[in-house]
């Protein structure tokens, strides 16, 4: 965990999983580098929110992976689930509701969870309940949300989350952190 810059209420709050994705990011943004994971992210996130003064909003900005053929681009996630966790099965076993998915607003749904998706077969079964995969944003909007604080999840698209995922994020992450440094100089 790495906290860059003074948090404040007038402003957001960036929270990314590691440096090569803040790289470009304007030095006196507030900015929250979390590791990489749901466990590392919502440590983070809560540490933060508990010890420093609330923010306007959270934005998680990171790379994802695209679980459709021809997705590129920045997206703003309109809903989020967590792929490695049967909230079915655990809502059968007792009764109760863990990790049901969040809706954010309009927008692609994005799957979380603790595996970077380089695997053609895991690909087409995500496919089938969401376009986009990451590591982090389901923690960063499900603490942000306990916390009573607006969360946005911009998430820069860096691979097809298939065979050669990881040669593709490693040679695309530069550019995408330049995306989304581009994206906070022109909507915050």
């Amino acid at each position: 965990m790495d906290l860059r810059g003074t948090i404040s209420p007038d402003r957001p709050l960036l929270v990314l999983a590691i440096a090569e994705e803040a790289a470009y990011l304007d030095p006196d943004l507030p900015v929250l580098l979390t590791g990489m994971g749901k466990v590392n992210a919502a440590a983070a996130v809560a540490v933060t929110l508990a010890h420093s003064p609330l923010p306007s909003a959270v934005i998680n900005l990171g790379t994802a992976g695209a679980l459709h053929p021809g997705w590129a681009g920045i997206h703003e996630v309109g809903s989020v689930l967590q792929h490695d966790l049967d909230t079915e099965f655990i809502r059968r076993l007792t009764g109760q509701t863990v990790g049901a998915p969040l809706a954010l607003g309009d927008g692609p749904t994005l799957a979380t969870g603790d595996q970077f998706i380089a695997d053609d077969d895991v690909r087409a079964a995500l496919a089938q309940r969401a376009q986009l995969v990451d590591m982090e944003g389901y923690a960063v909007a499900s603490t942000a949300r306990r916390f009573g604080v607006p969360v946005r999840l911009i998430k820069q698209v860096s691979d097809e989350a298939g065979a050669g995922a990881e040669r593709t994020w490693k040679e695309s992450v530069d550019a995408c952190a330049r995306l989304l440094a581009g994206w906070v100089r022109d909507q915050l």
